[in-house]
Order: structure tokens, then sequence, then C-alpha cells
């Protein structure tokens, strides 16, 4: 018996291999629509509002746009200044299309530098990241409360959607349909978005009553008294803070997983993200940074691959093609469609040309870009499929539940209402 269990821990501190199974259940076409149509959406709606709200200011005439967030990702203090010397000279851009570009250009830096090993320079981008989330929250607040929200709806139907067809198919080798997906994550639409949203609520009333604390403490005499005798509870908040921000930063991979595993309604779910960080807070990162490696590997492999479809279609495409654009400056092929570089997929430069050039640049440019929307799709749905392996394994470790145990609608059946005088009858 005593052998039994030696055997069964043994193979149980080898389920981390089970994360490799993230590519096979994320290059899944159901997934890759879901994931796809999701970031259609998110894109339009910026798009759309930055069409209809452009407040970034930004140098006109440079190669590269030096927009008010390199400004402040360099030098906060300096904003003011440059918002108010090229306010009316310069360039207004969208802040969705600011964000997209920064947004862009960190991933890859931080993808080079984990392949480097570089994991500074990995969490330096990151924090470059967040850095320009509170540029946007700061200096374009109601832009990003519009479509924060519009985007937290959006990841709750997709990401539960996701979620659930990875967990079925990692616990029972089932895989349910689209429309069955989207309809477990449109019934628990309010758990998916409570989820993230509760422990900013409470980090932000914890904060509110300190900072009212705070302002009694401006009343001569009875504030430093006030803040004395309160500094107990004060202490108490911050702890909670401190306890909240840590297992949601750590933790905020797993809620969504744990909704689409179990059921959970919000509060179970943080609940249950909560206790798997600090219960065996290693073994999260050792499965977070084995997802992370493998996730980067994978995408690099993606991304060679439409690298070398872009390439091989435009260099046969090339042979047939020898005469010049209608400006007579360079050839026609690479006035429609620039050769592309693994580092720079397509360029979106514009080019003159005739009525008809501008069309056949518009569609190239289009197609391309579904094509590289596919492989950001991989990434999304890599993303929810590797945090639900991880969730399920996480929950094996802490709560002992098998990897097979998984919530299905069936269950809420299985218990009928006791009637008095009924009989049971054994089989």
């Amino acid at each position: 018996m005593a052998g039994k269990k030696k055997t069964s821990q043994v193979f149980g501190d080898f389920l981390f291999l089970k994360i490799f199974q993230a590519f096979r259940m994320a290059v899944q076409p159901s997934k890759l629509i879901i994931a796809f149509s999701a970031l259609s959406i998110i894109c339009l709606a910026g798009w759309v509002m930055d069409f209809s709200s452009k407040t970034v200011v930004a140098i006109p005439g440079t190669q590269v746009k030096i927009t008010e967030l390199q400004i402040y990702m360099s030098n906060p203090t300096n904003l003011k200044l440059f918002i108010e010397k090229y306010h009316d000279k310069g360039e207004n851009i969208g802040v969705f299309s600011t964000l997209w570009t920064f947004g862009s250009e960190r991933f890859h830096i931080a993808l080079n530098s984990l392949f480097d090993f570089n994991l500074t320079e990995v969490a330096a981008n990151i924090a470059d990241y967040f850095k320009a989330v509170g540029w946007a929250l700061r200096y374009h607040p109601v832009y990003c409360l519009i479509f924060f929200a519009i985007k937290l709806v959006v990841i709750a139907v997709a990401g539960g959607s996701l979620c659930r067809i990875t967990a079925l198919q990692f616990a029972r080798g089932e895989k349910p349909g689209l429309t069955e997906a989207i309809r477990f994550s449109t019934k628990r639409i309010l758990s998916f978005l409570a989820a993230p949203l509760a422990p900013v609520c409470i980090v932000v009333l914890a904060g509110s009553c300190i900072l009212f604390l705070g302002l009694i403490g401006n009343i001569p005499g009875i504030g430093e008294l006030t803040i004395g005798i309160s500094m107990p509870l004060i202490l108490l908040g911050g702890a909670l803070i401190a306890v909240v921000s840590i297992g949601v930063v750590a933790g905020f991979n797993l809620m969504f997983p744990a909704i689409a595993y179990d059921g959970s309604d919000c509060f179970d779910a943080i609940s249950r993200t909560f206790s798997y960080i600090y219960s065996k807070p290693w073994w999260m990162g050792f499965y977070t940074a084995i997802a992370a490696v493998y996730g980067a590997i994978c995408y690099t492999f993606i991304r060679f691959f439409v690298f070398l479809l872009f390439w091989s279609s435009r260099q046969f495409l090339q042979f047939g093609i020898w005469t010049e654009n209608s400006s007579k400056e360079i050839n026609k092929l690479v006035a429609i469609w620039p050769e592309p570089s693994f580092v720079k997929l397509f360029d979106l430069s514009p080019v003159t040309g005739n009525w008809s050039e501008s069309i056949a640049i518009f569609l190239v440019q289009l197609s391309l870009l579904i094509v590289i929307g596919l492989a950001v799709s991989f990434v999304i749905s890599f993303y929810f499929s590797a945090n639900t392996i991880i969730y399920s394994l996480m929950r094996n470790r802490v709560d002992n539940t098998a990897l097979e145990d998984i919530y299905t609608c069936l269950d809420e059946t299985k218990i009928k209402p006791f009637k008095l005088g009924s009989k049971s009858k054994k089989k």
C-alpha cells in the first residue's frame, strides 16, 4: 500500500508535463474562431473610438512618430510641456492605436529577452506596459473606462468559452461545440465579470477607509490622535490590501478556469484562487514559468510559419511581376506588398499610387492582417488553455481532486428532492 502511494506521488510530481498539451489544444479551429472574434471586436471598438476621439498628441513628419506616451515613459515631468507645445502644431492620434503599437513592441522585446534568459528585461517590459496603461488611465480616463468596459465583457465571454472547452477536453477528452461553450460563458457572465473586479473593489474600499482617516488627520489636535488610535486598523487595512493584491497578481490567471472547471461563482473562484496561490506558491510559479517558456517557443514557431507563408507567397508572385507602379518609381509588387521580415511581417506605411493600386494595397493589407490576427488569436487561445491546465494541476496538488473531476450541467440534476414516503430501490 505504501509502495503504491509512493508511486502515485512520483507520477504526481511529473504532472507538469501535461502543460505541453496546451499547444495542441490552442490550435483547435473552434478556439481560434472564438479568440479571433474577440480580438476583432476589441480592435474594431478601439478603431471606432480612435476615429471619433483622437486625443493623443504626436509629432508629425518624422519617420517614427513621437507620442506623448513615449515622452511619459522616458520622463513624465516633460509630458505637460510636450502637450502644451505640440497640442496645436502636432498631430492627434487615438489612444488604442498608441497602446497597441507600444504594447506590440514591448511584447516582442520581452519575448526575445525570454529566449536570452534575461528575466530582468522581461519584467521591465511587462512593467512598462502597465505603466503605459497607467498613463492612459490618468490622462485619458473617460476613453479608458469605456474601452476597458467593452474589453472586459468581450474577454469574459471569449475567455470563459476557451477555458470551458479546455477543461472538458483536458478532464474528459470531450470536444464541446462552439455554441455550447459560448452558452456556458454567457450564462455565467456575471461571475466572469465579477471575478477580476471584486478584488479590485476590496482594495479600493480598504484604501478609501485609510484615505478617510488621513483626511481626518488634517484636523488640528484631533487628527493626530485619531491616526494614533486608528493605527492598528490602518495596518490591518494595509495588510488586507497586500494580501488581496498579491493574490490578484499571482492568481488572476486561475479565476476564469475556476469558474469553467467547477461552475463556481465569483467569490468561490476568488477563494479557490487565493487558496492555491498561498498554499503552494512555488508550484504555481513553477507551472507558470514552464507555460511561459513553452508558450514563447510555440509563438516563435507560429510566427516563423506566418513569415514563411508570406515570404514564399511573395517570392513566387514576384517572379511574375516586373512592371513598375503608376508613379514609375518602384516595382508594382513592392508598392503593393513590401517584402516581409521575421521581425516586421508587413509594412503599413502609405505608398502613393492610382485608385487601383490604392484598392490593391488595402485588400493586401487586410488579408495579411487576418493571417496575423490568427497568430495573435493563437496567443490568446494558448493563454487560456495553459492556465486552465495549470488550475487543474494546482487543484489536484492542493485539494487532491482528480484531474477528471469537472462540473457539468448534468450534476445539477443528480440531487433530487426527497419526498416523504418514497422508497429507495437497489438494483
